[in-house]
């Protein structure tokens, strides 16, 4: 019997829910860090030269809301402005920064090996390239 699109899509979503939910919770507990300011550092440590802007379509926030975030960031130390090109502000993570997005990076390793992590590496690269398909996004 095949699935229906919508259990398809309540599956997806109820996965990404618990990663949420538990993601927040560990790192809250173990990093002192939220969810979506671990992706902040995530982000500025894969593509250092991102922007406010990017950073908010990386992490699906409006552009003022990224913004009262990196300033909550900065105030805690974890983020610092920079000058870009012109008159452009970017922001780049301090060595406090670092620390928090290796400690968070294990904390949502460990969250993620209880769910994906208990597929095969071939089932991994399989859901990982039908997701891809799904979205519509083409690339990895």
């Amino acid at each position: 019997m095949s699935s229906s699109l919508q259990e398809i899509g309540l599956a997806v979503k109820r996965l990404q829910w618990r990663h949420h939910r538990e993601a927040n919770r560990r790192l809250s507990a173990h990093a002192g860090l939220s969810l979506v300011q671990w992706d902040v550092l995530r982000h500025l440590h894969d593509r250092p030269d991102a922007t406010l802007h990017a950073l908010a379509e990386l992490t699906f926030q409006t552009d003022q809301s990224m913004g009262t975030l990196a300033k909550r960031m900065i105030d805690r130390g974890l983020l610092k402005r920079v000058d870009g090109p012109g008159r452009a502000t970017r922001h780049e993570l301090t060595d406090e920064g670092e620390r928090a997005y290796d400690a968070g990076s294990a904390v949502v390793d460990a969250v993620l090996s209880e769910s994906v992590g208990a597929l095969t590496e071939a089932e991994r690269d399989i859901l990982h390239e039908l997701l891809i398909k799904a979205a519509g996004t083409g690339s990895r």
